[in-house]
């Protein structure tokens, strides 16, 4: 059987045996990918450390049938650390992995690969509000799979204006001809901070009320769980939209590789 490296983040693991265990990987050129983690588990493993959950790592994998072999794994990115001493973006960083791991069910691309790192990494630094990183993360990842919400115009007709109604099971915004009636409202700043956190414009996001960051979050997670027919289990342990602390960090893009 053939062997293949390639750059990958860890998404979840499970225990197999009594030393091993089975990791779930998104990789940068292979799509998602199911692989045993030989003796892992025991305290001698040369590289247990290296494929844990939000781990980013260069590994070599062995072709299976059904489960892949690792076989190496060297650390590229050691974000899971970092993630971990803070709840905020431990939860984040879990809704990140989950959405990734459903996502990709079919062939993933290196966009959705580049795009997870970047969050994971951007939760790491501690860049912007844990939340914040997660909404955008979501958004921009729904619209690379292919259900990017309409914010710009209805998202029904396609009657340009600047709407006030968005409807998940209908694609975003919509115009007041199209509404159901219960449809949630949305205000100027909402939709404002929605549109931000789309295109990465972190001094609107930044500086919004929580208010209006609570309402786009959860506009978002109605939106991303309706279009994945499932719930994300970790966002029911999330907390409220709160504006993060001022730092005098420079603004990233998400798409950056480390």
């Amino acid at each position: 059987m053939p062997t293949y490296r390639d750059e990958v983040v860890v998404l979840r693991t499970h225990k197999l045996g009594e030393a091993d265990r089975i990791v779930t990987l998104l990789s940068r050129r292979h799509g998602k990918v199911r692989a045993v983690a030989k003796g892992v588990r025991r305290t001698s493993s040369r590289f247990g450390a290296r494929l844990e959950p939000f781990m980013v790592a260069d590994v070599l994998l062995y072709q299976g049938r059904s489960l892949d072999i690792v076989q190496q794994a060297d650390s590229l990115g050691a974000y899971g650390a970092d993630i971990a001493l803070h709840y905020d973006r431990y939860t984040a960083a879990h809704a990140m992995v989950e959405a990734a791991d459903r996502l990709s069910d079919s062939e993933a691309t290196t966009p959705q690969y580049l795009l997870l790192l970047g969050g994971l990494r951007a939760l790491a630094r501690g860049e912007h509000a844990s939340r914040s990183i997660l909404d955008s993360y979501l958004l921009r990842v729904m619209a690379l799979s292919g259900w990017a919400p309409g914010l710009e115009a209805c998202a029904r007709c396609g009657r340009v204006g600047e709407h006030t109604s968005f409807v998940a099971q209908l694609g975003g915004m919509v115009c007041p001809d199209c509404a159901p009636v219960g449809s949630a409202r949305v205000d100027a700043e909402t939709l404002r901070v929605l549109r931000a956190l789309m295109t990465g414009e972190w001094d609107v996001v930044d500086g919004a009320s929580a208010g209006a960051g609570g309402a786009a979050s959860g506009l978002i997670a109605a939106y991303t769980q309706w279009h994945l027919e499932r719930g994300i289990r970790s966002l029911e342990h999330l907390g409220t939209f709160a504006p993060p602390p001022q730092q005098p960090t420079a603004v990233q893009t998400m798409e950056r590789t480390p």
